[in-house]
């Protein structure tokens, strides 16, 4: 099993929590890293679970081991006992592992039954520091999910395609989205082309016939799946008029060359929206090393009506980080100059400059570095 950097901050939260929530797109590890930890394990999407579990209900809330429920989601009455055993023994912590494909803003039976007991933890697909034997450009194509192609390259891209069609006509309706399987693998494929650009939910209603509204409530879907990300953009109180649409991401770089039909590198790289690709890829990285870390942070972009932009910008607390992405091996200092100018009308405290550089170059304000060695400095 390879090691997942998520698994440390699982613990500590298990550590301090009487339960928690381990969140993430389906196929993505989860049962995997949670079964790691031992206890005992029941999968409520089958019968024969929630008949075992139901029969040995208060053995376990009684015991000491770890119980872990598998695509708790499926089962909501369980939730109210787990609400009757945790406030029974507050002071109890790791006891219950909940495993969950949607996020809990798709889970009302976890905000209802569990708020201010549950701590939450998401784990992403394959990480690049966490596949040392696949290179940085195998996981950019193929993405992380560890059947998708990162081990195993063959299995790039029919893995996707079967995933998203699982997604569509199974998953994504139990989980209450109402639009027929086709006219979601419709969407899905409009959200591949337009990854990375600001989201006009009007424009594709009229490319489907439905209305911005409809549209926007099938996206909270997506994103709330694991799919999609909805890059919100950074208002400042500056003296330039901002743009305020969100961007929209697919959040694994594979399922999004899949519906593309890139299957391979020399295609990937011959694309003209290869560049937002490249970005997408770097957002995701970066984001999911640091809820790895359990480094809280609002990602935002910046981009004013003058084309000022910065790709992603970081909110620690009070702190801001600026980044700017570049598809080259040979960045220019006239890159680093627009980003820095750019980041000044933010008042970003440090500001990285992230391409495909072989020597990356550190300072405590301004870096240019290639995506491993800033991986590993976020991850320090």
């Amino acid at each position: 099993m390879l090691q997942r950097q998520v698994e440390l901050e699982l613990r500590r939260r298990l550590a301090a929590s009487p339960a928690v929530a381990l969140t993430g797109p389906r196929q993505c590890g989860k049962t995997t890293l949670a079964r790691s930890l031992g206890g005992a394990y029941f999968d409520l999407e089958q019968d024969a679970d929630r008949l075992r579990l139901d029969l040995e209900w208060e053995r376990l809330a009684a015991g000491k081991p770890l119980v872990i429920l598998d695509e708790a989601q499926s089962w909501p009455q369980v939730f109210e006992r787990l609400r009757g055993a945790i406030d029974a023994d507050r002071k109890r912590r790791g006891r219950f592992l909940l495993l969950g494909s949607v996020s809990p803003a798709l889970m009302v039976h976890v905000s209802e039954s569990l708020a201010g007991r549950l701590a939450l933890v998401e784990l992403t697909p394959f990480l690049l520091s966490e596949v040392a034997t696949a290179s940085r450009d195998r996981i950019w194509l193929c993405g992380g999910y560890p059947d998708g192609g990162v081990i195993n390259p063959g299995d790039f891209p029919r893995w996707q395609r079967d995933y998203l069609s699982i997604l569509t006509q199974r998953d994504l309706p139990a989980w209450g989205l109402p639009a027929k399987p086709q006219t979601t693998s419709r969407l899905l494929r409009m959200l591949a082309a337009v990854h990375g650009q600001p989201w006009n939910a009007s424009q594709i209603g009229q490319s489907m016939g439905l209305d911005s509204k409809t549209i926007n409530s099938y996206l909270d879907y997506f994103v709330g799946a694991f799919l999609i990300r909805r890059l919100q953009p950074y208002q400042a109180n500056i003296r330039k008029r901002l743009v305020k649409s969100p961007k929209v991401f697919w959040r694994d770089s594979g399922l999004l060359h899949s519906l593309l039909n890139v299957p391979d590198m020399d295609t990937l790289i011959a694309q003209p929206w290869v560049g937002a690709s490249w970005e997408g890829f770097v957002i995701e990285q970066v984001l999911g090393v640091l809820a790895a870390k359990g480094r809280h942070v609002e990602p935002y972009y910046f981009r004013t009506n003058d084309q000022h932009e910065l790709d992603l910008v970081l909110e620690f607390g009070q702190e801001l980080w600026a980044m700017e992405i570049k598809l080259t091996t040979s960045p220019h200092p006239a890159d680093m100059d627009r980003m820095n100018h750019t980041a000044d009308l933010i008042k970003a405290k440090r500001r990285f400059l992230v391409s495909r550089t072989k020597r990356s170059t550190w300072g405590d304000v301004r870096t240019s570095c290639n995506l491993p060695d800033l991986l590993e400095h976020l991850a320090e």
